[in-house]
């Protein structure tokens, strides 16, 4: 149980670092940046393919397509959905949306795989997902009180950022539910492999959509500097980081926590996400987070530990008793 917690922690650390690009890198296509990222993510899977060939040789023709379903819909379009979101509404209020995967991914994981992984009581889980729920609120609350004092917001620009974020969750929810599908009923396969495979199955994708991009920024007649824009060492050094640290290590610690513990209760983990974008946000802003905000950080972590102590029951049983 604690493994795999601090494995969810690990990876929440370094998937709180896809929320900084767009923001750093404001001036660039949210479509380029998540082309771009995942290139970066596949060039780096490519030389520890070589180094895992021999388990990668094991893979069946079902499981690279589920590899690239899983890129296509967790990786290029999330990221897609989530940088438009983070330039077009600000980075915390993006950030605090998709702190809502939590309770998303444990409700879905506990309606869904119940007999696979057991159900975690609803009576018992209910404190948990209220606490994470108020916490998101509280955080909410003071992006849009923020917003409601600028006299020159553009509310049409901002509730398009709000849809995007909003299919940004759909994606996460959906993917790491199949991911966990394949992972348990692959309990033999190593959540590294698993993880370089994505990798693997993303670079085809990733370098389609950036070899399009820049024949519709040249065909268009956009000014804009291909193939690395107008700050180009930046763009590629940060590319470079989140293709790492984000996409192939994340992923790695996301599969080793997923073969751990149930799904219901991972999904929650996804919490840490949350908290080290909102970090990274107003470390960037160069701002200390309000009152409010600090006390919705903190119903966040309360939540997260509540959980913990919830243990999942068989389905059988739970039906018994009832």
């Amino acid at each position: 149980m604690w493994t795999g917690t601090l494995f969810a922690l690990a990876a929440g650390l370094m998937w709180g670092l896809v929320f900084v690009a767009p923001t750093l890198l404001a001036d660039y296509p949210a479509a380029l940046l998540s082309f771009a990222r995942y290139l970066a993510f596949g060039l780096i899977a490519l030389p520890l393919a070589w180094l895992d060939r021999a388990r990668l040789a094991q893979f069946t023709r079902a499981d690279w397509r589920e590899a690239l379903r899983l890129s296509l819909i967790g990786n290029l379009l999330y990221y897609l959905c989530l940088a438009a979101a983070i330039q077009r509404a600000g980075g915390p209020l993006p950030t605090v949306i998709i702190g809502t995967l939590p309770v998303v991914i444990a409700i879905t994981s506990n309606l869904r795989d119940g007999v696979r992984d057991g159900r975690l009581p609803w009576a018992r889980l209910a404190p948990s997902l209220t606490l994470i729920a108020a916490g998101i609120a509280c955080v909410n609350q003071v992006e849009l009180a923020a917003l409601r004092a600028d006299p020159h917001a553009d509310l049409a620009r901002y509730a398009s950022g709000v849809a995007l974020a909003l299919l940004a969750v759909a994606c996460w929810t959906w993917y790491p539910l199949r991911n966990a599908d394949w992972l348990r009923a692959h309990a033999d396969r190593s959540p590294r492999t698993w993880a370089t495979a994505q990798g693997v199955a993303t670079l085809p994708l990733a370098a389609l959509g950036f070899t399009g991009f820049w024949v519709w920024s040249a065909s268009s007649g956009r000014d804009f500097a291909m193939p690395f824009g107008p700050t180009p060492q930046r763009f590629v050094l940060l590319m470079l980081a989140v293709g790492l640290f984000a996409s192939w290590l994340g992923t790695l610690c996301w599969n080793e926590a997923s073969q751990r513990l149930p799904t219901a209760l991972v999904g929650q983990l996804i919490v840490f996400e949350t908290l080290s974008a909102l970090t990274y946000a107003y470390a960037l802003r160069g701002e200390a987070p309000a009152a409010v905000t600090l006390i919705g950080i903190a119903l966040l972590v309360a939540g997260v530990m509540w959980a913990l102590h919830v243990k999942p029951e068989p389905l059988a049983a739970e039906q018994h008793a009832a």
